[in-house]
């Protein structure tokens, strides 16, 4: 019923059905289903239906306040528990992709801690398959990472944003002025990957495979040691999750990476096992997902 109470609390905040259940990453027809088993539940009407339009009822109305102070007194209930269960020492462990440049991960990080500031947070940095193993073999309770695969029902697969992809090149390059560029345009410029030695190969068949680059390849640890290879003029480096607006300083340029008529796009999700959707794994991911809205 837990569930049921915020899908209605979703739809009389949005004022929408549609809305609600885009918030709640389940279908329109679901949450009007999951709505109307609440009701029945229940034994009253929650909600006066007319057409596409509803109104709360009385009922509804008073259900939906004394939801809220509900709800609240849930989540408190077990942020403590979770903490007592733990003996005090919960930590929440944070696969995070090595190569992403965005701050929806910092901001997200810096709230969860805001809020919950005994939960120690461990981050574990990996590219693509690195963190997969890590969340395959339990390592980490969650990741955040580029999506290279079909979803498995294994896991929560939370989509958080379709990310444009750029990359950053030397203002010093002549092709730094161009409005936009494809991976065929880039054949004789090496690409600087953040990549630990493990991963070299897989990130590069990756990016030759399927981005399309072409030419050498160099590799960086950190995302600061590529960049300052880009500085230095070695080569151009893929930038994830990264925004035109963002500013690099007077060094860099960041351009657009197209593939015929359209900006290449990528994929990026929260992954957890379904059968470790814990308290803070699911308050985590809800504060990330916001982070990218």
């Amino acid at each position: 019923m837990i569930r049921q109470i915020r899908y209605f609390q979703s739809v009389v905040r949005n004022n929408s059905f549609s809305e609600a259940a885009e918030e709640c990453h389940i279908s329109q027809s679901a949450i009007s289903q999951q709505i109307q088993a609440l009701e029945r539940e229940l034994g009253f009407a929650l909600l006066e239906r007319k057409n596409r339009k509803f109104t709360l009822t009385s009922a509804g109305e008073y259900f939906y306040k004394k939801s809220l102070v509900l709800i609240a007194d849930y989540e408190r209930m077990c942020q403590e528990a979770a903490r007592l269960s733990a003996g005090n020492k919960a930590t929440l462990k944070i696969g995070y992709l090595r190569c992403y440049s965005g701050q929806e991960f910092h901001l997200a990080l810096e709230e969860f801690s805001a809020r919950y500031p005994d939960v120690p947070v461990k981050i574990e940095y990996g590219n693509h398959e690195e963190l997969y193993g890590m969340l395959r073999n339990g390592d980490v309770d969650l990741v955040m990472n580029d999506q290279r695969r079909v979803f498995s029902d294994e896991y929560v697969n939370l989509l958080l944003t379709v990310g444009s992809e750029y990359i950053e090149i030397s203002n010093r390059n002549p092709i730094a002025v161009l409005p936009s560029i494809t991976p065929q345009e880039l054949k004789n410029v090496p690409c600087i990957l953040v990549s630990s030695k493990d991963q070299r190969e897989t990130e590069r068949e990756y990016y030759q495979v399927v981005v399309g680059f072409q030419g050498d390849f160099l590799y960086a640890d950190t995302l600061e040691e590529a960049r300052l290879m880009v500085i230095g003029g070695q080569g151009f480096m893929p930038v994830e999750g990264a925004k035109k607006a963002e500013n690099q300083g007077s060094s860099i340029s960041r351009i657009p990476l197209f593939r015929g008529d359209s900006q290449i796009s990528r994929n990026y999700c929260a992954f957890w096992k379904r059968d470790n959707s814990d308290y803070y794994v699911e308050e985590f991911a809800d504060i990330l997902k916001r982070k990218f809205e």
